[in-house]
C-alpha cells in the first residue's frame, strides 16, 4: 500500500530550508528570488532577514595584502500569498535581488596617494505582483505571473595604480525604477507533498541618471585633439542603460516518507550578457583600445549555475530540522576586481518551530567556502590574486500560515 505524506506533517519542515537560501552568489546575485512563499497553500505570509559576513582577502600583482574587502550586509524579503478561490490566488513579494559592497583598505595598489580605498556599492529593490490560476484534474497544475517593479542605484569610486589612467575615477548611479515580468508553472500532488515550479523572470531595463568623474582628462596624459574629437571632460552627467538580468528558477520537493522530506534549486543567470558602461568611461576607454567600442566598467565572462539540495525531518509535531549543500558555478574567472570570487560550495544548518498552529519562526545557518579568482581591470589585466576565502550567512523567518 502507498504511504501517503499528507502536508499537515511536512509543513513543519519545508520552510526550515530557506531561509538562507542564497548568499554571495555569482556575479551581483543575492537573494535568488525567490517565490516559494506564492507555492505556499493556503493563506501565507513571511517576513525573512538575512545577514552575511564574507572574508575575501588577497594580494595585488605586487605581493602587496589585502585585507578583507566584502563588506557585511543584510536584507530583509517579505512576500504574501491568499487564494482568492479554489482556483485563483494572488501574492505580493518583495526582495533585494542584486547588490555588491566592497571596500579596499590598508597598503596595496587599490588605494591611491591620499590613503581613499576602491569602493563600490551596488543597491537593488523589487516588488512583484503575482496572479496565479489552477487547473486540472484536483488543481494539480497552476500557471502564475505579473509584473515587476525595480529599483537600482549604485557607486563606484575607482582607486590606486591598479587602475592605471583610471585611478581616481568616480560615478554615482542615481537611483531609477523599472519595469519587467514573471511567468511560471508549477504542478504539485499532495498525497506525496509533491511540488515543482519553474519560474521565468525577465530582464529589466534601467536608464538613470549618471555622474562621472575622471581626472585623467585633464592631466595632460591625453593629447588635447583627442579630447576635443571626443568631446572629453574631467566630468559628465548623462543617462546609463543598465539591464539587470533574465533569470530561470526551478523548485522541487518531495515526500520521502511521512516525517522526510527532500528538496531541489535550481538557478540560472545569464550574466555574461551583463555589463555596466557609464558614457564617460567608455568613452575615455576608447583612447586605449584604440576602437570605437571601448571597455565596459563592469562585465562578467560565464553564466550562473546554482545549484541546493536539501533535506528537511519532523522531529516533533512542531518541530522539524534541514540540512543543505550548495554548488555556485560563479561567472567567470578571472573575474572584475569589484568582486573576486569564483563560485563556491556551501552547508547549511535550519530548524523550524511552530509557535502556534498559524505562526511559526525558523531559523538557519550556512558556511561557504568561496572559490580561489583572479581579480581583473576591465582591461582584461589581472592585477590581484584572492584564495582559500570564505563566509557565512545568518536568516531568520516569522511566517503566518492559515489552510
Amino acid at each position: 500500500m502507498r504511504a501517503t505524506f499528507h502536508l499537515k506533517t511536512l509543513t513543519v519542515a519545508v520552510a526550515a530550508l530557506s531561509v538562507a537560501s542564497v548568499a554571495s552568489a555569482a556575479g551581483l546575485d543575492r537573494s535568488g528570488q525567490d517565490i516559494t512563499a506564492f507555492l505556499q497553500d493556503g493563506t501565507y505570509a513571511e517576513t525573512v532577514y538575512t545577514y552575511i559576513d564574507a572574508d575575501v582577502s588577497g594580494k595585488d600583482s605586487s605581493g602587496n595584502k589585502i585585507d578583507d574587502i566584502a563588506e557585511d550586509y543584510d536584507f530583509f524579503r517579505y512576500g504574501v500569498k491568499a487564494d482568492i478561490n479554489d482556483t485563483f490566488s494572488v501574492g505580493i513579494l518583495y526582495d533585494e535581488p542584486f547588490g555588491a559592497a566592497a571596500d579596499y583598505s590598508g597598503d596595496n595598489n587599490f588605494i591611491d596617494a591620499n590613503g581613499e580605498g576602491t569602493n563600490v556599492e551596488v543597491r537593488t529593490e523589487s516588488i512583484t505582483g503575482i496572479l496565479g490560476a489552477k487547473f486540472g484534474e484536483n488543481k494539480s497544475f497552476q500557471v502564475y505571473g505579473g509584473p515587476v517593479a525595480q529599483r537600482v542605484k549604485a557607486d563606484v569610486k575607482l582607486r590606486g595604480t591598479a587602475y592605471s589612467a583610471a585611478n581616481g575615477y568616480t560615478t554615482h548611479i542615481s537611483a531609477d525604477q523599472d519595469y519587467g515580468y514573471l511567468a511560471g508553472f508549477a504542478y504539485s500532488k499532495p498525497e506525496i507533498a509533491l511540488k515543482a515550479a519553474l519560474t521565468y523572470r525577465s530582464e529589466i531595463e534601467h536608464n538613470a541618471q549618471s555622474a562621472e568623474i575622471y581626472p585623467v582628462v585633464g592631466s595632460g596624459l591625453i593629447p588635447a585633439p583627442v579630447v576635443t574629437a571626443l568631446g572629453l571632460s574631467t566630468t559628465r552627467s548623462e543617462s546609463i542603460e543598465i539591464t539587470t538580468p533574465e533569470s530561470v528558477n526551478f523548485d522541487f520537493q518531495t515526500g520521502i516518507n511521512p516525517t522526510t522530506l527532500a528538496t531541489a534549486k535550481v538557478r540560472w543567470v545569464p550574466w555574461s550578457d551583463f555589463a555596466i558602461v557609464p558614457s564617460l568611461y567608455n568613452d575615455v576607454s576608447k583612447v586605449s583600445t584604440q576602437d570605437d567600442k571601448g571597455l565596459a566598467l563592469v562585465s562578467y565572462d560565464e553564466d550562473q549555475w546554482q545549484v541546493e539540495l536539501g533535506l528537511a525531518k519532523r522531529l516533533a509535531p512542531q518541530f522539524a530540522i534541514s540540512g543543505t549543500v550548495g554548488w555556485d558555478s560563479g561567472a567567470g574567472n578571472p573575474v572584475t576586481s569589484l568582486g573576486p570570487i569564483e563560485g563556491y560550495y556551501s552547508v547549511g544548518l535550519g530548524g523550524k518551530y511552530d509557535i502556534t498552529e498559524n505562526w511559526a519562526v525558523s531559523a538557519g545557518g550556512k558556511y561557504l567556502w568561496f572559490g580561489d579568482a583572479e581579480g581583473q581591470i576591465p582591461t582584461k589585466q589581472v592585477v590581484s590574486k584572492f584564495e582559500d576565502n570564505d563566509g557565512f550567512a545568518l536568516g531568520v523567518k516569522v511566517s503566518y500560515q492559515a489552510k
